[in-house]
């Protein structure tokens, strides 16, 4: 059984009209997003052994905000790939995750962060900017994740702001 760990990264910023999607950085309570969903994952003991995040800046430094706020050294890779990926992408790179990992991160963006959560759970969830899923991965061996496989979504952890609506 494996652990994945999907999020949504924390709210940008749209203050400069100037700065390209890419480099949109965070907003104040974006910041603050990912400093709860970090006291979570330590609260919940779910720090993953990886983190892959979208090399975007506000997905960089959501990752960024997790890692300093767990005081850890999670190993994290920013990739240029996982900037607006779709689902192949995806698995794609779980399915290179060496299988003494069983618990991986990925902090990307919507549509593909949310539809990658319904095409393991069968469930249509909302991932608002900041929110994490928790998903069970039934395999031994990350090799054996496929577009197929059922998956259980054990959790939804959103900011407190987005729990409110």
């Amino acid at each position: 059984m494996k652990t994945l760990i999907l999020m949504r990264h924390a709210k940008s910023s749209w203050k400069d009209h100037d700065l390209s999607d890419f480099e949109r950085p965070l907003k104040k309570r974006g910041k603050k997003d990912a400093q709860a969903m970090a006291a979570i994952l330590m609260e919940k003991e779910l720090l993953p052994q990886k983190l892959m995040a979208s090399s975007a800046k506000r997905a960089r430094r959501t990752a960024e905000i997790l890692i300093e706020e767990t005081k850890t050294d999670i190993p994290a890779e920013y990739l240029e790939q996982l900037y607006m990926a779709e689902i192949p992408v995806f698995f794609e790179l779980l399915q290179s995750v060496p299988d003494e990992l069983e618990r991986v991160m990925i902090i990307g963006h919507n549509p593909g962060i949310e539809s990658l959560v319904q095409m393991l759970s069968s469930q249509i969830e909302s991932l608002p900017a900041g929110a994490m899923a928790l998903v069970s991965v039934p395999v031994k061996s990350w090799k054996e994740l496929t577009p197929e496989l059922k998956c259980d979504l054990i959790d939804l952890y959103k900011p407190k702001h987005e729990k409110e609506k």
